[in-house]
């Protein structure tokens, strides 16, 4: 990938995470093809729309690294599918699910001590709710006690080390939602996607003063090999400087 691929956006952190991990379980060690040591002890959050890549490119660098890779909860949550029948209905308890169940992905890779990729992170919870709230599907009442709560939880989490933004168009998302042919979410319109890109620009420009960000133009990159040199020298070869300490979901 050439240089103009990648747009890194500021600051620094190191956390812990190693190996390869299904869906809703602990970790399976992955099968090296090169070091997993390569970057010592990384853990690298993987953020984008609907339908960008995420989970193809968690498991692509969990297997090149050697390292475990956690997947977002999709196959067994148990709200998806009435919060897509009754968004307004279902949308506190399922963010409230989200939530909890990533919360307690992102502590299994601080506890476990080993490198690690993760399939969307718990930062990006606050794109969903925000935008829940702002359309009138999550009464602020409820949006308010969510931001408490996860500002709440969030005094016991280490960050992640970096996060790949998977930057892709509403159109290139909608196209991808449409491919992979899920039931559940056959109703989301362009309209949403296109709302959901434009919060997913305000979040990069907020975590991104917390935690170094590589915005990566999906459609350009080819390999988990390619990838993990993105990483390499965008992040380790750069030097970051911070003064933000904490991510404000409610900004």
């Amino acid at each position: 990938m050439e240089s103009g691929d990648v747009r890194p956006a500021t600051p620094t952190t190191t956390s812990t995470a190693t190996g390869k991990v299904a869906e809703g379980s602990g970790p399976t060690r992955a099968t090296a093809r090169s070091g997993g040591d390569v970057f010592g002890n990384i853990f690298i959050g993987i953020a984008g729309m609907i339908g960008a890549g995420k989970s193809t490119l968690a498991e692509a660098l969990g297997q090149h690294l050697g390292i475990d890779c956690y997947y977002e909860p999709v196959a067994d949550n148990e709200y998806l599918a009435d919060f897509y029948r009754d968004t307004a209905r279902y949308s506190f308890a399922m963010q409230v699910y989200l939530l909890n169940r990533r919360f307690q992905q992102h502590q299994e890779i601080i506890w476990r001590g080993r490198s690690a990729v993760q399939d969307r992170t718990i930062y990006e919870d606050s794109i969903f709710a925000k935008m829940l709230a702002r359309t009138g599907l999550m009464d602020d009442r409820d949006y308010q006690t969510y931001v408490s709560l996860f500002r709440n939880m969030s005094n016991f989490m280490c960050k992640p080390s970096v996060i790949i933004y998977l930057d892709v168009s509403p159109e290139a998302s909608a196209d991808r939602i449409r491919m992979r042919s899920r039931a559940v979410e056959s109703k989301i319109e362009l309209s949403y996607l296109q709302a959901l890109h434009d919060a997913y620009a305000e979040f990069v420009e907020s975590i991104s003063k917390v935690i170094p960000v590589i915005r990566v133009d999906y459609e350009r990159f080819a390999t988990a090999e390619e990838m993990a040199e993105v990483i390499k020298r965008e992040y380790l070869d750069a030097s970051f400087l911070r003064s933000v300490t904490r991510f404000d979901p409610a900004r």
